[in-house]
């Protein structure tokens, strides 16, 4: 699939960054932002508006969803996240694009992590956790810790129907903790940090898999040892190997 025109919306920021440093020179990019990105072929308009943002698809195969809104208003949620969500699929759709990548976050799943041995794990309290412990994986029930996870969850019902039932292949990704410093900064980043690279790298991975991906969600992380989400599965259907570690961090300054 290298050289398919790829939309990406919220390139402006850090997971966009990334994306844009693996998918660039492979692939021709526009970005869709509210604000110009230097260097790419860019329109500027906000995803809750359909008439301003609709021309950016037209003649894209790959739309990569990456723009959201993260304060805790509802009101900011609905526009943003439900409301132009539904809006960058439905262009997607009208506009004949054949694949959309949507960030979805590990939120969607972090109520998990109120019980052990998650808990423990999140709180780097390892000598409490077990020496082993079931991996979450893609199929496990939705556990949701905020009103910002819902609508996620609710964006990754949106892809299964428009999948299923309009034709277009949807690929969902639950990223954990995608930092501006790009290292670990807290007890629970041990288990759930995922590296700028990694995470560009996983949406490569998507923008290029094969048209037999329909549907999928997958966790993106990376190669930590304290984690507790699955990356088996992202690396059997997608060809995903994470880089990095949140282990060589360790100690450092």
């Amino acid at each position: 699939m290298s050289g398919k025109r790829v939309l990406v919306t919220g390139m402006s920021g850090v997971i966009g960054g990334a994306v844009r440093r693996a998918l660039e020179g492979r692939h021709e990019l526009t970005a869709l932002n509210r604000r110009d990105v230097p260097g790419v072929r860019c329109f500027r308009a906000d995803i809750t508006d359909m008439a301003s943002i609709r021309p950016a698809f037209e003649g894209q195969e790959v739309v990569v969803h990456l723009a959201a809104y993260l304060k805790p208003d509802w009101e900011g949620q609905m526009a943003g996240n439900i409301g132009g969500t539904y809006n960058v699929f439905e262009a997607a759709r009208q506009a004949g694009v054949k694949r959309i990548v949507f960030a979805s976050s590990g939120a969607t799943v972090m109520g998990y992590e109120t019980e052990p041995p998650y808990s423990h794990l999140a709180k780097g309290d390892y000598a409490a956790a077990s020496a082993t412990w079931p991996l979450l994986t893609h199929d496990v029930p939705l556990r949701p810790n905020s009103l910002y996870a819902t609508t996620k969850a609710w964006a990754e019902a949106l892809g299964r129907y428009y999948s299923d039932y309009l034709g277009i292949s949807v690929i969902c990704l639950r990223y954990g903790r995608v930092r501006a410093e790009d290292r670990p900064v807290d007890a629970r980043d041990w288990a759930a940090w995922c590296s700028q690279r990694d995470a560009g790298e996983m949406v490569k991975c998507c923008v290029e898999a094969p048209d037999s991906v329909r549907y999928d969600i997958f966790y993106v992380m990376s190669n930590n040892r304290w984690s507790f989400r699955d990356l088996k599965h992202a690396s059997d259907v997608v060809g995903y190997v994470p880089q990095d570690r949140a282990e060589d961090w360790r100690g450092r300054p």
